[in-house]
């Protein structure tokens, strides 16, 4: 097992990459049409969503990798890239806008996809789970990183529930500084992850 505050630093660092303040003005927008409790239906299914979706992963993720061949190093210099590249799209706004909106609005069942996935629990997540995963092969260590996926997806499901109410408390500008420091934070995540898996795949470095 980690230390207690390396618990703390994958929990914040899930948040970071679920970043649940960013969808809530494309969530608003789907569900301004549905009533209070097809809304909380839907957020219900999310919070459900993104549980199953990174407990799945947190179980077989590094088995797949195995399967096809790759190797973790390789998955986390890749798998930073891709949160960089998310960061950099949070701290620009860019991030849960564009094509997403339009693919929602013609889906039946839009609190799976787009809503959860990949909106939510994308590529991101999914990498991040994978390479925390990775850091320990006690049962104790996978135990405690489905405990942070199931309180990160409980957050996700409560700021979600009061989305009308933080919507409007703190504005579109508030959700986009929310969104910019969530991006500010995975970029330094992702920079560390890179240079975790560089070392590995090339020890000359170290």
């Amino acid at each position: 097992m980690l230390e207690w505050s390396e618990y703390v630093k994958i929990f914040t660092a899930l948040l970071a990459i679920l970043n649940p303040w960013g969808a809530l003005p494309l969530f608003l927008a789907i569900t301004s049409n549905s009533s209070k409790d097809e809304r909380k239906h839907i957020v219900r299914t999310i919070g459900l969503s993104v549980a199953i979706v990174l407990t799945i992963t947190a179980l077989i993720g590094e088995k797949l990798l195995l399967f096809f061949g790759i190797s973790v190093a390789s998955f986390q210099v890749g798998g930073s890239i891709l949160l960089l590249l998310t960061a950099i799209e949070m701290m620009h706004g860019k991030a849960k806008r564009g094509e997403e909106a339009e693919f929602a609005m013609d889906m039946g069942s839009v609190a799976v996809v787009p809503l959860s996935v990949p909106l939510i629990a994308g590529p991101g997540s999914i990498s991040t789970v994978i390479i925390y995963v990775n850091l320990s092969n006690s049962l104790a260590h996978l135990a405690i990183i489905i405990v942070c996926i199931l309180l990160a997806a409980l957050l996700t499901w409560l700021i979600l529930r009061a989305a009308q109410q933080v919507g409007n408390f703190i504005g579109v500008i508030g959700l986009n500084i929310a969104s910019r420091l969530m991006g500010l934070l995975l970029s330094a995540i992702a920079v560390e992850f890179f240079a975790h898996g560089i070392v590995k795949l090339l020890p000359g470095l170290s």
